[in-house]
């Protein structure tokens, strides 16, 4: 089936995409400030705030929502749809769900681009949402239970957290990785201690604020009600080196084991909501723009590495994009492990200083669905803080994947 524009017509040419808006809520521990909050009412809070700093954009003018979530489980038919109508966009508005697990909400912002440079979408909201607190335990009993004992199976373990091909868990991913790519115990603590005083550092300075909105118990008058949480719940301040060493390995308890709860990232909630549209469509509207997204990139790897995924995305993003490492001013891996991000960071021979400048998901935080999208409106904000000009997000995948995306601020004579 041909591709057509809103028009009608054929698109000419690949259309350029601009990021116009772009916000998260703080994320939030599990069962802690934010664990009795749906995660599609998170993602309507977002969803209002990104048109809210978009000039105060009509929710009519949106063509689509698409939103990531991984735990759906007993959350009600399409969350993404939820979202959008609790959000007050139009009953007209399609709006749809995407699940690659911890890729999900950068895979919706592809989405989105994917639309807009095919030409049928003008406007597009994309991110992601993710309540870990309120996934449910699962009892299954289709079969009549005549006797005996059923056990419930955890669904934030069995569709979240386990690999779906060797039934292990992901830290034993990341011990795989430590063991193939020579990582170190003391390179994985030094690796998640400085996270985690990045991030100590950019919260008491103030540096996440103009990313963040504070979350509310109901999307509905959230503007009027007393935030659950105003910041970032899951950091560690006062992280050492010298404390993440007494930690035992939480995955594997051989002698070589060396991943622990202190070099991995957490178990969290949270949502995160970014507004793109067309080149055009933001000119016409006399739209702020953040950025202009340049590329993306996925690819696959063994699921038992899952960790290396970031490698062979990245580069296939920055390939498109023209772009060495090199040339990137700021990266935001998502940290799902320190194991596979130092690994990540050995293998592309990135500059560190140039990574999660303001920490990452070892301090942050790591609400699966959400967590793609949340890189993403760090990655674009702290580019505007710095002036950095280019930047590159990029995340690990459950079942073996990595997924990228480049963005670049606008020139003076954009």
């Amino acid at each position: 089936e041909a591709v057509t524009c809103k028009t009608g017509g054929a698109p000419d040419a690949v259309r350029q995409v601009v990021l116009v808006s772009a916000v998260r809520t703080p994320v939030g521990k599990f069962m802690g400030a934010l664990a009795e909050v749906p995660a599609h009412v998170l993602g309507a809070q977002c969803i209002r705030e990104v048109l809210r700093r978009a000039n105060d954009l009509s929710p009519a003018d949106v063509d689509e929502v698409v939103l990531g979530q991984v735990l759906t489980s007993g959350a009600g038919q399409n969350p993404a749809r939820q979202a959008a109508k609790l959000a007050g966009i139009p009953v007209e508005v399609p709006a749809h769900l995407v699940n690659m697990l911890c890729g999900s909400s950068l895979r919706a912002v592809v989405t989105a681009c994917q639309a807009i440079q095919c030409g049928s979408s003008d406007l597009v909201v994309a991110g992601g949402q993710e309540s870990m607190s309120l996934a449910p335990h699962l009892l299954h009993m289709r079969r009549p239970v005549k006797f005996g004992d059923r056990t419930a199976q955890d669904s934030l373990m069995c569709d979240g957290l386990t690999d779906a091909f060797s039934s292990k868990h992901m830290g034993v991913t990341a011990e795989n990785v430590a063991r193939r790519y020579g990582v170190s115990r003391q390179d994985q603590d030094n690796f998640a201690c400085l996270s985690q005083n990045k991030a100590e550092k950019a919260q008491r300075s103030d540096l996440f604020k103009e990313e963040l909105l504070p979350a509310a118990a109901s999307a509905v008058g959230s503007d009027q009600q007393e935030p659950l949480l105003r910041q970032d719940e899951f950091p560690r301040h006062g992280t050492t080196v010298e404390g993440l060493k007494s930690l035992k390995p939480s995955f594997q308890k051989d002698a070589e084991a060396t991943v622990t709860a202190g070099n991995s990232s957490g178990i969290n909630d949270g949502a995160a909501a970014l507004l793109l549209a067309s080149a055009e469509e933001a000119a016409k509207r006399g739209l702020p723009i953040m950025a202009r997204v340049v590329s993306y990139g996925q690819a696959g790897v063994e699921p038992d590495y899952m960790g290396m995924g970031p490698v062979p995305a990245i580069r296939k993003a920055l390939s498109r994009a023209g772009w060495s490492t090199k040339d990137v001013d700021l990266f935001e891996l998502n940290e799902a492990f320190a194991a596979q991000a130092v690994a990540v960071c050995s293998e592309l021979d990135l500059d560190r200083a140039r990574l999660n400048v303001c920490g990452g998901a070892i301090a942050l935080g790591h609400p699966i669905g959400c967590s793609g999208a949340r890189i993403l409106v760090t990655l674009a904000h702290q580019m505007r803080r710095l002036s950095a000009r280019r930047g590159c997000a990029a995340a690990c995948i459950g079942g073996g994947m990595g997924i990228a995306v480049c963005l670049e601020l606008p020139s003076s004579s954009d």
